[in-house]
């Protein structure tokens, strides 16, 4: 049921006095120049993953500016120096033990991953483990003791106060969270709030640090069985008439991920925290799934959800709650981890293939050239969508000889041999010719077999040649990575998103309770 005028007004102004704190800290961040920025986390399950050097140049052509890290990678760490790349360093879940229980430990740990880069290389946070208490559950206790012996090891180096200072969180799972849906009933799940999650905000108010916070809308989505609108999950406009309000607060919800992030505001405030702001360090949509399991997975859905979350972020609009604070994001994640065990989406959260080629191209326009990925300068040209073999054939023949197309990779043994049929190899000599032309006007015609398109062709190791023009690193990438490979570079895995599709059956069903009250708005 809905709130008279003055019981609203009532919940407002007992809102902004008990957030009060919380603006108090926008402000500050605001003084700080702290704007929201939207970040990439960077999986190693991928095959030909670029050496240092190379990933470097990539992050600088796509204009990326703040990168996570699952663990400290010492050769990556000194190839950013200089850049102004900020980094959120991560500490596996496997070294909690060590640096739980050892100060010297955790010292020789910053001495090690820390002292010798920043702040040439910028290292923005330190991220102590990763979703601990849904992933391994028993190193729980050791999560504080890490932080503090690490805060501790900060202090001594004098790099506490360094600029920007280095903070220091754990990625918590949004399982943590219970009863979110409406936002203003969320809370902190009980048998871990007085013996973890206390003290751990605690200590982030202490060190005015953030909230990190993994927090995935497809799960949500995905879990929900219809309960949610996918437009609601994809920051889709909504008709006045299906905007989520919380009947508690009045406040209207127009997509699920500003829902999510207001619930932990709710579950903090909770427990008598109003000064500590969220960050959430992976949030994405995977482009591929198994068609039975996962028909939403989609590049479509992917492009749509990717594409606003930037828009949104940058827009700077915060969320009903607390319009004035809008947390940064690190996207989930840079490339497809091909190699992933587990269901097919798995390995296709990636906004690029391990090569460098956009899996699909973001339409973020407005975003100050971020990820270089809008479709607007971007071209290819290739085989048109029915074309006859026979036409196909003889436009290939005259693209390779009297046009003088590039066709050499597309002999036998070469990356674009494969797949071996007239189609594939008319594409890429098609855009051989087209990309030598200068894209100029006909240049893609062939007597009607050609076609222009904003979607990059290229596939595996087959870079097509309007995609080569952007990334001229690739090849040199993956030898380089071979030759890594073989002395002895590797870095360890990341936690499997598709874990998370368990963290919120307790979301759901909550979700699946408040739905009764109405049969126009499932909070209301």
């Amino acid at each position: 049921m809905g709130m008279t005028p003055m019981l609203s007004i009532f919940h407002f102004l007992l809102l902004s006095l008990s957030f009060s704190p919380l603006l108090a800290a926008a402000a500050n961040q605001s003084k700080n120049d702290a704007t929201p920025f939207v970040g990439v986390n960077i999986g190693t399950d991928v095959s030909n993953l670029f050496p240092p050097e190379d990933l470097v140049a990539f992050l600088k052509s796509q204009q990326i500016t703040h990168i996570r890290l699952y663990d400290a990678d010492t050769a990556l760490l000194a190839a950013l120096s200089g850049t102004g790349i900020r980094v959120v360093l991560g500490v596996p879940n496997n070294q909690l033990l060590a640096l739980g229980s050892s100060n010297a430990t955790a010292a020789s740990w910053i001495a090690r991953y820390v002292l010798p880069f920043h702040p040439s290389t910028v290292i923005s946070a330190i991220a102590v483990g990763d979703e601990v208490p849904a992933s391994v559950p028993y190193s729980l206790p050791l999560v504080l003791p890490a932080l503090r012996s690490l805060s501790s090891a900060l202090n001594s180096s004098n790099l506490s106060s360094s600029a920007p200072p280095i903070k220091l969180s754990t990625p918590l799972p949004f399982s943590v969270i219970l009863d979110p849906f409406p936002p203003s009933q969320a809370f902190f799940n009980q048998t871990l709030a007085s013996s973890f999650l206390v003290p751990l905000i605690q200590f982030l108010s202490d060190t005015d640090s953030p909230l990190m916070l993994n927090l995935y809308p497809y799960y949500a989505f995905m879990q929900s069985r219809s309960v949610i609108p996918i437009d609601n999950a994809l920051f889709k406009p909504l008709p006045p008439s299906l905007e989520e309000v919380d009947p508690n607060t009045l406040l209207h919800y127009t997509n699920v991920f500003d829902a999510m992030i207001d619930a932990a505001y709710f579950s903090m405030k909770n427990v008598n925290f109003t000064n500590v702001t969220v960050l959430i360090t992976e949030t994405g949509w995977p482009s591929n799934g198994s068609r039975k399991d996962e028909p939403f997975a989609t590049k479509d859905n992917a492009d749509t959800y990717n594409s606003n979350l930037i828009k949104h972020i940058l827009d700077r609009s915060g969320t009903p709650l607390h319009p004035e604070v809008t947390s940064s994001v690190y996207i989930y994640e840079l490339f497809n981890e091909d190699l992933s065990p587990g269901p097919v989406s798995e390995g296709n959260w990636g906004l690029f293939y391990g090569n460098g080629t956009p899996v699909y191209l973001l339409h973020v326009a407005g975003s100050g050239g971020f990820l270089a990925n809008d479709t607007t300068n971007r071209t290819y040209c290739v085989a048109a969508e029915g074309a006859d073999g026979k036409a196909l054939q003889a436009a290939l023949d005259w693209a390779c000889g009297p046009g003088r197309a590039n066709c050499s990779e597309i002999q036998p043994g070469e990356s674009c041999y494969e797949p071996n049929n007239v189609r594939n190899h008319a594409s890429y000599a098609f855009d051989s010719y087209y990309q030598k032309e200068g894209k100029g006007a006909g240049s893609c015609y062939f007597q009607g077999v050609a076609m222009v398109t904003t979607t990059d062709p290229s596939h595996g190791d087959c870079i097509f040649p309007g995609s080569k023009q952007e990334r001229n690193i690739t090849k040199a990438g993956i030898n380089a990575t071979e030759t890594s490979k073989a002395e002895g570079y590797t870095r360890l895995r990341p936690r499997k998103r598709w874990d998370e599709g368990l963290h919120i059956l307790s979301m759901v069903v909550s979700m699946t309770v408040v739905v009764t009250f109405s049969t126009s708005n499932f909070w209301t």
